[in-house]
């Protein structure tokens, strides 16, 4: 499926793993799914963007939210009830005290027109909260296509492994699917994936090198270096917005970036500043170091952005020797 290779990058063997595992609408799936990874490994997006893209009937959850079973079992229920209401108008708000009772009520939402003869695919995002909750809710939601005698299917999306997770008592097994880290590569493909479509996508790609030449060694989250990228790019492209340099003059424009880099460096490093602080710095070339919190941590950063620094003036020299 091209539309879906190019929504979701560098995760090409776990969606095919997916696909493969839910088959047909009609055919009866894997009981419960089990996919695990380190967070900003793209288990959430992957499993979103695949639930919709292929248009199946799923309710997604999330298990912080939901901090006690009740809330838990009525949030999937009426989430539900959601799906078919469209059609059968069963729109009302459920109510569900015991586990029991879910399944009762279970049977009663799948038997919509809407639901029928397909698999309904239950997602709980941060699954490992499960383990806070009463102890007959992991194993029931592992067999929950044996209790119901429905089509469905239950993913759990964790950031610890399932070792951590199975009862001493005994349960049923999952299908296990791990999500590991992004590659420096990956990280590369996905970022330049993103860039401005004023600029070319070689100069966005060059730009996330540099980034990545900086952060990767301390920050390896998606999420989090998305952010930086977004939040450092006009301070980097600046000299050609004002015409002081072009697309291709990478020394000029690595010099213009560094100090906002370093700044950028700092708190991801020591998670001492938060957000809204530091785009006040960035807007008001404020000293890092009067800002609340940081202290003599800095010089040590410092130090080592320094050698960062040496390294990528030595790339860049290396670079424009070759060119000329």
């Amino acid at each position: 499926m091209p539309h879906l290779e190019n929504m979701v990058l560098c995760r090409e063997p776990q969606v095919s793993t997916l696909q493969a595992l839910f088959g047909e609408r009609h055919h009866f799936s894997f009981p419960s799914i089990f996919i695990y990874g380190h967070t900003a490994s793209g288990k959430t997006y992957v499993t979103q963007t695949l639930l919709k893209t292929l248009e199946l009937p799923h309710v997604f959850v999330n298990c912080v939210e939901c901090f006690t079973s009740r809330l838990l079992l009525e949030q999937i229920l009426n989430k539900l009830n959601h799906l078919c209401s469209s059609e059968d108008g069963c729109s009302t708000q459920v109510t569900c005290e015991t586990f029991n009772d879910f399944v009762r009520l279970f049977k009663q939402v799948t038997k919509a027109e809407s639901l029928k003869d397909q698999t309904v695919y239950i997602v709980l995002d941060k699954a490992e909260y499960l383990r806070d909750m009463e102890a007959n809710l992991l194993p029931g939601f592992l067999r929950l296509q044996e209790l119901t005698d429905r089509n469905v299917t239950v993913l759990f999306l964790s950031e610890i492994v399932w070792e951590k997770f199975r009862p001493n008592t005994g349960c049923f097994e999952p299908f296990v699917l791990y999500f590991p880290d992004y590659s420096i590569g990956n990280l590369q493909k996905i970022l330049s994936h993103d860039h401005p479509p004023e600029y070319s996508a070689d100069f966005y790609a060059a730009y996330i090198n540099i980034l990545l030449g900086v952060f990767y060694t301390v920050c390896r989250d998606l999420k989090e270096l998305r952010y930086l990228a977004v939040l450092n790019f006009p301070k980097y492209c600046e000299p050609v917005v004002k015409g002081e340099a072009n697309e291709r003059d990478t020394r000029k424009l690595w010099r213009n970036i560094e100090p906002h880099l370093k700044r950028a460096m700092q708190t991801v490093y020591l998670r001492e500043i938060s957000s809204s602080q530091w785009e006040k710095l960035q807007k008001d070339d404020t000293d890092p170091a009067q800002l609340k919190g940081i202290k003599g941590s800095i010089e040590t950063v410092n130090r080592d952005i320094s050698l960062i620094t040496n390294n990528q003036d030595t790339e860049v020299n290396t670079k424009e020797h070759v060119n000329k």
